[in-house]
């Protein structure tokens, strides 16, 4: 049998998706996510042929439970024996990884050292891949690192400005995340644009819940707005994004707000939630904005604001501009996002074109600016057929 599928895992704390991906035609054939992993409601939910199902798990489940749960389905579909490889998205590869790993005892044993950068992530890819490990025991495993991508940038562009031998004796510095889609929308970029890769250059805003800008220079990220976790930069659903960073120090000593508390806070309660109290969902603040919340109003002003700041800070590094590209959850689908912020950027020449921008929404590609300036487009990223295609790959050399 011809084995062309590439199971897909990229797994949260709680949760964890997945789906089913042809290395030769590129169709996404099953795609779905177990939700609530650990808690009495966990789920899986999955989409086959068009179809939604819902899959109930015991109280409790776990990981494993979950991914074995999914193999069982795969081979009821009768997909399973098509399965050739297992792509895993790991979120941090520190300065050891510059691209993708096929998975032994010695890259696992590195990806389990590099969760001090990501306490909140690394754990959860780990215990995807073991699980994994255990459900297709004969199959290779890639691991596709979102700091892979944005280990081209140069130093003066990752170092902080801190005491060096932070950087050197404790990997302090900027990695920068979503690599995937950045590295995906400069290639998409490229065959829009019909140019070479290596001389396109572009900004990339990738805006979901998470959301981040990378300046990319030739094909390569150049800069990007991340940094040692996936806390820092733009305003987000509910993280703060870059903020001062003696605020910390300031609500422990005078507050009384512990460690923990604090970086809560930062993560879990600030952003568009923080600002709105009313929610992290961008759909949500639009419409309460627009019903006159004055909250809703804010937020939605601030993560502009910034967002235009970033990309008009991005030029520097870039020299020429061939495009700015909107992604992501909030970047594919908000209209009046996009036209918020390039009329702020109206000193650089670029211009919306109202009807090109309201049709690319729900999957839907295509320029947004006037040809009178620079170009601006909306392009769907696709994470998972990069995490595929650099799985296959890495098989195949």
């Amino acid at each position: 049998m011809n084995k062309s599928l590439v199971f897909v895992l990229n797994c949260g704390s709680s949760s964890l998706k997945f789906s089913l991906i042809n290395c030769h035609s590129h169709d996404e054939l099953l795609s779905g996510l177990a939700d609530s992993l650990g808690a009495p409601s966990a789920t899986i939910s999955y989409k086959y042929q068009g179809m939604k199902h819902t899959i109930p798990l015991l109280s409790g489940s776990s990981h494993q439970v979950a991914v074995e749960k999914i193999v069982s389905l795969l081979s009821q579909l009768g997909l399973s024996d098509q399965v050739r490889v297992v792509g895993h998205r790991v979120v941090h590869g520190g300065e050891l990884f510059t691209k993708s790993a096929l998975i032994d005892a010695d890259v696992l044993s590195q990806i389990e050292k590099l969760a001090k950068l990501a306490p909140l992530h690394n754990p959860a890819n780990i215990i995807g891949i073991k699980a994994a490990f255990h459900a297709f025991p004969t199959l290779k495993q890639v691991a596709v690192f979102d700091t892979a991508f944005h280990q081209t940038m140069p130093e003066k562009a990752f170092i902080y400005a801190l005491p060096y031998e932070l950087y050197e004796e404790h990997g302090i510095r900027r990695y920068g995340f979503h690599g995937t889609s950045h590295y995906y929308i400069a290639n998409k970029s490229a065959e829009i644009l019909d140019k070479p890769v290596n001389q396109v250059n572009i900004i990339s805003a990738h805006l979901g819940n998470g959301a981040s800008v990378t300046a990319i220079k030739n094909g390569q990220s150049v800069d990007t707005s991340m940094g040692l976790t996936p806390l820092e930069g733009l305003v987000m659903g509910t993280r703060s994004g870059d903020l001062d960073p003696a605020i910390s120090q300031y609500m422990i000593e005078q507050l009384g707000y512990s460690h923990k508390q604090v970086n809560t806070v930062f993560n879990k309660k600030s952003g568009l939630l923080g600002i709105s109290k009313l929610s992290n969902d961008c759909r949500i603040i639009e419409e309460q904005a627009a019903a006159g919340h004055v909250g809703a109003a804010l937020a939605l002003d601030m993560f502009c604001y910034r967002l235009a700041k970033y990309i008009a800070s991005y030029t520097v590094p870039l020299g020429r501009l061939d495009a700015l590209v909107f992604t992501g959850g909030i970047g594919e689908n908000s209209a009046l996002i996009r036209t918020k912020v390039i009329n702020l950027l109206s000193i650089f020449g670029f211009q919306i074109d109202q009807a090109a921008n309201m049709a690319a929404r729900f999957g839907q590609q295509g320029q947004i600016s006037t040809d009178s300036g620079p170009k601006a487009f909306v392009i769907p990223t696709n994470e998972e057929l990069v995490i595929a295609l650099d799985a296959i790959a890495l098989i195949e050399e």
